[in-house]
C-alpha cells in the first residue's frame, strides 16, 4: 500500500540558526550582518558543503503603504526604510536561505526572488503586473490590521496569480521588527535580527518545498491537493 504522509514539517525548523547550520549561516553573513546578494550572485560554500539549490519567485502584493518594501528589506537583512516612499517600477530582491531536508538529512540552499512593485507603476503600465506574476511560485498578500481596506483588497478565494501560485496572506503588523527607526541597526546583534525573520522564512520555504514535493508525487496522499495547498500554520516571529 501507499506510505503515509511524512508527519510534521519536511524541512527542519530553525536549522539555519542551529550549531549544525553554522557554516551555511556564515555563508549568508558578512562582517556580522546579512550579506546582500545581487541577482546573479550566490552564497559561497566550501566544496564539501555545496548542496542542492532551488529558486522560487514570489510576488509581493498589497496596497500602497502597507509595508511591502519594509518586509522585503527585513527578509533580506537590509536596512528597513524609516519612512514610506512609493516604490518606482519593479524592484527584485534575492533572499538566500538554507534548510535541512528531514527525510534525506541533507541541507538545501534556497533563493527567494521577491518582486515588489509600486502601485502607481502598476496602474500606469499594463505590462508590469503580468511580468510580476509570470512564472511566480507564490504571491505574498500583505495587509494591515490597522487598515481595513488593505484586508478587503485581498483576492476572494485566494487565487491571485493563476493556479501555479498559491496565495500567502500575511499581516504587515507581524513584521514591525524594528518599529523605532531611531534605534540604529548596529545596536541589535546580527544573530538576533536573523532570529526575528527566521520563523517566517522557514515557514515560506516549507510551504513552497512541500508544494513542489506534492506536485512531483513524492508525498503519498498529498499529490491530489498539490495545486491548492492548505494554509498551514501561520508564520510569525514569536520566539
Amino acid at each position: 500500500g501507499m506510505r503515509p504522509p511524512v508527519p510534521g514539517p519536511l524541512l527542519e525548523p530553525g536549522w539555519l540558526l542551529s550549531h549544525e547550520g553554522r557554516q551555511h549561516r556564515d555563508a549568508l553573513m558578512h562582517r556580522g550582518r546579512r550579506r546582500l546578494f545581487g541577482l546573479l550572485e550566490r552564497p559561497a560554500l566550501p566544496p564539501a558543503l555545496c548542496t542542492a539549490a532551488v529558486t522560487y519567485k514570489l510576488f509581493v502584493s498589497g496596497r500602497s503603504g502597507v509595508g511591502k518594501t519594509a518586509l522585503v528589506a527585513a527578509l533580506a537583512g537590509a536596512t528597513v526604510p524609516p519612512a514610506h516612499h512609493e516604490t518606482l517600477g519593479i524592484q527584485a530582491t534575492s533572499v538566500h536561505w538554507a534548510a535541512k531536508v528531514r527525510r534525506a538529512g541533507r541541507p538545501v540552499l534556497v533563493r527567494l526572488d521577491l518582486w515588489d512593485c509600486g502601485e502607481a507603476a502598476l496602474r500606469k503600465f499594463d505590462h508590469i503586473l503580468p511580468a510580476c506574476k509570470e512564472e511566480a511560485d507564490g504571491v505574498l498578500f500583505l495587509f494591515s490590521f490597522t487598515d481595513r481596506a488593505s484586508f478587503e483588497d485581498l483576492p476572494r478565494g485566494g487565487r491571485g496569480a493563476g493556479s501555479r501560485a498559491p496565495p500567502l496572506a500575511l499581516d504587515r503588523g507581524g513584521f514591525d521588527l524594528w518599529p523605532q527607526a531611531a534605534v540604529a541597526e548596529h545596536d541589535v546583534a546580527a544573530f538576533e535580527r536573523l532570529a526575528e525573520v527566521a520563523p517566517l522564512l522557514d515557514a515560506l520555504v516549507e510551504r513552497l518545498w512541500r508544494r513542489d514535493q506534492a506536485a512531483a508525487g513524492l508525498l503519498p496522499g498529498e499529490h491530489e491537493a498539490a495545486g491548492s495547498p492548505s494554509p498551514g500554520p501561520p508564520a510569525s516571529n514569536d520566539q
